[in-house]
Order: structure tokens, then sequence, then C-alpha cells
């Protein structure tokens, strides 16, 4: 039996609904920039619950929820934190997330009253399903440790070699080390991934990439 006072991080002790949504959640994150989140609670039983509730009521110290019907025990809610250096609730972060959140239907505590107020606590209602024009887009890594970062793993699909005429060619040496460096102070902002980077230098780099590249560049850097 689970203790009460140990906290479960398992995004599989969650309904498979919720566990899409939580991965969509971070995924979207990953895809505005905000890879430094992690999971610090999913499923709990109605005793640890019942346990909180009474933290700063019939037990010492800080109150720590204002319920003792949490979704945390329907297996539809998981709470988050931020990574260092920041705060481990930074409102500003989770606030990013929040609006992300609501534009996928899931339910952020932040946006609730005065006394219900959870700005780590997501949540879904019974009737979730992934909005439309939204979808996963590969593996997604939901951190349950401030030690790893959210990611993206998409694997490459079979495609047509590429035609020589569509990679990036330069006629100067000048053009192609300022279009390196371009892509090399977006990846060192955090802005795109390394593997932008690893694909300029490896030469596979095509002027259509390119071209989505400064969109991404762009849309993340406003």
């Amino acid at each position: 039996m689970t203790s009460v006072t140990q906290t479960c991080r398992d995004l599989s002790e969650l309904t498979a609904a919720t566990q899409t949504a939580c991965q969509l959640l971070f995924q979207e994150c990953f895809k505005a920039g905000i890879v430094d989140i992690f999971i610090t609670e999913t499923y709990r039983s109605q005793a640890r619950q019942n346990y909180l509730y009474e933290q700063g009521r019939t037990r010492p110290g800080q109150v720590v929820t204002w319920t003792r019907n949490s979704n945390h025990t329907s297996r539809r809610a998981w709470d988050i934190a931020v990574a260092p250096p920041r705060n481990l609730y930074d409102i500003s972060t989770l606030s990013k997330v929040g609006a992300i959140a609501k534009k996928l239907g899931i339910e952020w505590g932040g946006y609730w009253e005065a006394g219900k107020y959870d700005a780590p606590h997501f949540e879904i209602p019974t009737t979730w399903k992934i909005p439309a024009g939204y979808k996963l887009e590969g593996q997604v890594i939901v951190p349950t440790s401030s030690a790893v970062r959210v990611q993206l793993i998409v694997e490459d699909k079979p495609q047509q070699t590429e035609k020589d005429d569509d990679i990036m060619k330069f006629t100067s040496t000048t053009a192609k080390a300022a279009v390196r460096d371009y892509i090399q102070q977006a990846v060192d902002k955090k802005v795109i991934d390394k593997s932008w980077l690893e694909k300029f230098d490896n030469g596979t780099m095509t002027s259509g990439d390119f071209e989505g590249l400064k969109i991404i560049i762009a849309q993340r850097s406003a």
C-alpha cells in the first residue's frame, strides 16, 4: 500500500485521455520554448488527498489544498513546477503554460477564484478530446525531475532523396558564416533545438528548411 506521504509522478497512473492531454500540453510548451517545467504529482489516492487537506487544519503545516474532492483522485489532474534557477512556482512561467492549456481545453488552477487558486495544477473534464488543429507530433518527453528538460522527438518520415538543387548553397564563405551564426544564436537562446545547427553543418539543410526555420525563430522570439 502506498504511503499517504509518498508523491506519485507516474503519468501512466492517469487516465488515457489525461495522459494525452498532459503530453499535448508539454509538446506545445516545448514548441513555445518552455522546456524547464516538470511533473510533481499525478495520481493521488483519497487517503493522501485527505492527509494533505488536514495539513494546516487538524495537522501542523502550511495549507496545501482547499478540497478533499480533487481530480487527482480520479486520475484526471497533474501538478507541475519550474526547474532552477527560477523559483519552483515561478508565476511568469506557470501563466504562460496556463495560457497554452486554455487553448487546449485543459483547465488551469491559476484561473480559479481566490480560495481555490492553484497555479501548479492542471486538469481535464471527462469529455476532453484533442482540439481541432492539434495532434501529438512525436514522442513527448514529460520530465518528472528538474534535471530533465521537455523534449519532442519526431521520427524522420521516409521521403524521397533530396535533389542536390534543394540543398542550400552559398556563393561566399561570408554568407555561409552569417547564416550559421544566425542559427547558432537561436540555439544559444534555446529558441530552436541544436539539431538544426547539426543539419546545417552536415550540409543537409534545404532552402525550404531554412525558410521554415526563419518563421519558427520569428514566432518564438516574438
